[in-house]
């Protein structure tokens, strides 16, 4: 039996907002995989904002999303969820980096104007700054703190986004939850350093992206339950000139059927899917 679904919108594909920076370069590939495919396969995950505005904040699916819209796409389906949903929740992603000197990268951090890096022992209480600090953990077992002259938040995020820059065209990174580094020293031969990003709150992102102040890329990671995988929705019915109300009207004629037709599966169990 299947429980109340999700809810799967027609969206004018203006009105989808990113909250982060989105890499370019991933664009091209998916547009030629989707020009392929002629489907989409997993729709985006958006949230409205809270200003009235009638705009969508995109938390999952960047990718698609530009994609689509270098294709000029008109609309897009997407799930919709609600800021109030209890199950929706914000974790952050750090950002292991490898293939680059821990000098060169120090370096390059100490050259932030408004910024300084503080050497702390673990082991010992420091002040509590005005933001949550970001934390950098080297190789060698050293962790600094970023110590922020008072700024707003805007100014804070364009920090954050000067340290990223620092070495994602410089080095190597990989998103990760965890928050100690010697899990990837055994993994990554040439470790440069551990950056751990501070925590959002959910309105906070929202607030932000309604200003249009992305976040850097890559430090955010939004879970909800239950999503939509496996649409495999047609693009011919989206890039057609028929008005939304009509798409709108295909779309729910469509899953309904897909649920009349069994081909809907709900699993209310943690799943790992290995064809991906």
């Amino acid at each position: 039996m299947i429980p109340h679904l999700p809810t799967l919108k027609i969206l004018p594909i203006e009105s989808v907002i990113l909250h982060e920076e989105h890499d370019l370069q991933r664009t091209q590939p998916l547009v030629a995989k989707l020009r392929a495919q002629g489907i989409l396969r997993n729709p985006p995950i958006v949230m409205p904002l809270t200003d009235n505005s009638g705009r969508f904040m995109v938390l999952d699916g960047a990718n698609r999303v530009t994609s689509m819209r270098a294709m000029e796409f008109q609309h897009i389906v997407a799930q919709v969820v609600e800021a109030s949903n209890p199950h929706v929740n914000l974790q952050t992603w750090n950002h292991a980096v490898w293939g680059m000197s821990t000098n060169t990268m120090m370096s390059a951090l100490r050259k932030i104007k408004g910024i300084k890096l503080i050497k702390v022992d673990p082991q010992k209480s420091v002040d509590a700054p005005m933001f949550t600090p970001l934390q950098i953990r080297l190789s060698n077992g050293s962790l600094y703190i970023l110590d922020e002259a008072p700024s707003d938040l805007a100014t804070h995020i364009n920090t954050l986004h000067q340290i990223v820059n620092t070495y994602k065209t410089h080095a190597s990174l990989d998103r990760t939850s965890q928050t100690l580094i010697d899990t990837f020293k055994k993994v990554y031969p040439d470790l440069t350093a551990l950056i751990i990003f501070p925590r959002f709150k959910i309105k906070t992102v929202l607030k932000l992206a309604g200003q249009d102040i992305v976040l850097p890329t890559g430090i955010t990671r939004f879970t909800v339950s239950p999503r939509v995988l496996h649409l495999n929705y047609p693009l011919h019915e989206l890039s057609s000139c028929r008005p939304i109300e009509y798409k709108e009207a295909y779309l729910q004629q469509w899953v309904e059927e897909r649920v009349k037709n069994k081909g809907m599966r709900y699993y209310a169990e943690a799943t790992f899917l290995l064809d991906e």
